[in-house]
């Protein structure tokens, strides 16, 4: 029997071994097929080069911190969504749905635990769609309809499929949020909303049921893009309130006994300034998180998404939610936070070779930069695995660059956000946190221009007690005994460069300090090692690239203590 396992088990790591190898090859080929497109895409045409040298400083205002986001700040989405799901012609969910996503698959498991851990958002449109299987009742799949609402019949999660993904989460390590139907029990009107109060005795027994199991459910969110600007339907502002103060009581009452109990969450859509003001006011005592959407690319079949995130106008553009939002929640006094809940840049599925190619890495950090230094706490990626716009491929599990992204913000980047300017181009996009888990500043730099490459030199800029603003230049002086690790000479820096091979923007393959990141034969992420270079040098930031530097001599009043 131990021969047949060893047999087994060899046989299973050759199979993934071979899976990475062909997966490794089509992704040449496609990098290859783009690079050959030169006439018909200006992206195309967008090939990183070392033509142009410019000198640049980045201003790090290190008196205080602008904003602090959760430890668990990187989240991801898995969806409901059926492999008929299709948009534009083209089908690309396959089996991703967290019905049928396969939890055997070893990358699957290794890439979250990775992460140790990983907040994951269960949810999307066909959740206002969904019971929750009863004894003796039936629990119809979903069954594509045009005549239906969101294009699918009614479907169930049976509670066999809930107990397995509560064991693999459990094993994985993941944080889980659940999205509710927020539907249940309303009718929808001649205008197209959805009137009457929620029917909550599904989401009652999904509770109790999960609490008698002993499942740990981190929040608890009603509601998917059912707010104004909703997609199929919408709820008033007053009623989604009075059914968020439901939901509260019934958290309350169904987990009394608990002294950490889980968080209220919603609405889930997409950013109103009116109607999240009405509902945010309505709910003062009840909600502890604001959940809001961001799909400002437009949508997927668009033949400019480069070209909008390749743009640094267009990318400042997308600030206004989350300083409209941030602040809605101070005037409002209101003790809830707000999360981006769902995020996937190019709605209907996104767009292959753009948002699950090195490309969107550019969109994906700018983002979560941009969300954490207005205060957002948590971002949640559409999806984990699923659409065009996965962090994991789907059919075969192996990362796409966004994931190795994620995994490098969620490692590097402190709680503490940190003011950041750029002065010297437009085309670098510069964000600063204190550095997690570590003393100093991890600092992200995104070049957007193919041509350029910037010499960045860093300065430090803090306000003395009598209001002087004073500037050093970070490679001027060096501080003994703020380093990492006793082990790293502090007139050093440890640097993070992602490129895409070949240049190549639509290319699924990351270079880490020109190294190709890819799983093992085992399905395990491989290590993500810094190179050292001088604190004296500037920070090189080449064409068409990603730099997480960080620098652990830094010492500024906000990040005195670590956490």
């Amino acid at each position: 029997m131990a021969t047949l396992n060893a047999g087994k088990e060899t046989n299973t790591r050759h199979y993934f071994y071979q899976m990475g190898t062909l997966f490794t090859v089509c992704v040449f080929c496609a990098c290859f097929y783009w690079l050959s497109k030169s006439s018909k895409s200006v992206a195309s045409q967008r090939t990183g080069g070392p033509r142009n040298i410019v000198q640049g400083t980045v201003f790090i205002n290190g008196t205080a911190p602008i904003g602090r986001t959760d430890h668990d700040f990187i989240c991801a989405t898995l969806d409901w969504w059926p492999p008929d799901k299709c948009d534009y012609g083209t089908c690309s969910w396959g089996k991703a749905s967290f019905l049928n996503l396969d939890l055997t698959n070893p990358i699957l498991l290794n890439a979250i635990k990775a992460f140790a851990p990983l907040k994951i958002r269960l949810g999307g449109t066909l959740q206002d769609k969904v019971t929750y299987e009863r004894l003796g009742e039936p629990c119809p799949t979903f069954v594509k309809s045009s005549s239906e609402m969101f294009g699918f019949s009614q479907g169930c999660l049976p509670m066999s499929r809930w107990d397995e993904l509560n064991n693999f989460f459990k094993q994985a390590g993941a944080v889980v949020l659940f999205g509710l139907n927020a539907l249940s029990g309303r009718t929808i009107a001649a205008d197209g909303s959805a009137v009457g109060a929620w029917n909550s005795s599904d989401a009652e027994f999904l509770m109790r049921y999960s609490v008698n199991k002993g499942y740990t459910i981190h929040g608890w969110e009603l509601g998917n893009e059912v707010s104004e600007r909703g997609v199929g339907t919408r709820i008033a502002a007053d009623q989604y309130a009075s059914d968020i103060n439901n939901l509260q009581m019934i958290v309350q009452t169904i987990y009394a006994g608990f002294e950490v109990k889980p968080l209220v969450l919603a609405p889930g859509g997409f950013f109103d300034a009116n109607w999240f003001t009405q509902f945010i006011n309505k709910t003062p005592r009840s909600l502890q998180v604001v959940t809001h959407h961001i799909y400002n690319l437009g949508p997927g079949v668009d033949d400019h998404l480069i070209d909008k995130i390749l743009n640094p106008s267009y990318l400042n553009g997308g600030s206004q939610p989350f300083r409209s939002l941030r602040g809605i929640l101070k005037t409002s006094g209101t003790p809830a936070v707000a999360w981006v809940g769902e995020a996937g840049g190019a709605y209907n599925s996104g767009h292959n070779l753009v948002t699950n190619a090195f490309v969107f890495s550019f969109w994906y950090l700018d983002q979560l930069g941009m969300a954490s230094s207005y205060d957002t706490k948590t971002y949640c990626r559409q999806t984990l695995i699923g659409g065009n716009y996965g962090l994991l491929n789907t059919g075969t599990f192996v990362p796409n660059p966004d994931y190795y992204s994620a995994l490098l913000w969620h490692r590097l980047m402190g709680r503490n956000v940190l003011s950041t300017t750029f002065s010297g181009t437009n085309n670098i996009r510069a964000y600063a946190h204190c550095a997690k888990a570590s003393k100093g500043i991890t600092l992200l730099l995104i070049n957007l221009d193919g041509n350029t490459t910037v010499k960045v030199h860093v300065a430090n800029e803090n306000v003395t007690s009598n209001g002087t603003l004073v500037t050093q230049q970070q490679n001027q002086t060096t501080f003994s005994g703020m380093s990492r690790g006793s082990n790293i000479d502090v007139s050093t820096r440890e640097e993070y460069h992602l490129t895409a091979l070949n240049g190549d923007l639509h290319c699924q393959t990351v270079l880490l300090n020109g190294n190709i990141l890819s799983v093992n034969s085992s399905g395990s992420v491989p290590p993500l090692e810094p190179i050292e270079t001088s604190q004296s040098d500037p920070i090189t930031g080449a064409p068409f690239s990603i730099v997480f530097a960080h620098l652990a001599n830094s010492t500024v009043p906000a990040c005195e203590y670590v956490d």
